[in-house]
């Protein structure tokens, strides 16, 4: 009987929880900073996670991904502890613009609203 997740993505959810309170609890780079894991994405062969983080401001964004990256090694270690898995996945940290890009365009719609840049109504 098919399951309704797969593996993969029942284990990028399992990382993105265990990851998120190792950040915050035993991370001590102050170049971290607050960031949120936005989303976990494991290949199928669970091999590799691409960790997509986000950031409160777009300048720390770049810092706290070089600092994740620097402590993946330190991280991975961690989860093998946490999951007792055979192989964890090697973390790749990489900056998720998407919530950034959201709010941008949620800006643009809003002003759009608010000047009345809609199309005219045709005459009847």
């Amino acid at each position: 009987m098919a399951r309704g997740f797969s593996r993969a993505t029942r284990l990028a959810d399992q990382i993105q929880r265990d990851l998120a309170d190792l950040i915050r609890v035993e991370v001590r780079d102050p170049r971290v900073g607050l960031v949120t894991i936005t989303t976990v994405e494991v290949t199928r062969d669970l091999s590799h996670a691409r960790v997509f983080v986000t950031s409160l401001s777009e300048t720390e964004a770049a810092e706290s991904v070089q600092a994740l990256t620097r402590a993946a090694g330190f991280l991975r270690t961690r989860l093998a502890q946490m999951l007792k898995l055979r192989t964890i996945p090697e973390l790749h940290f990489v900056y998720d613009a998407s919530v950034e890009r959201g709010v941008r365009l949620s800006k643009l719609i809003d002003e759009a609203v608010q000047s009345g840049g809609g199309p005219e109504p045709e005459p009847s």
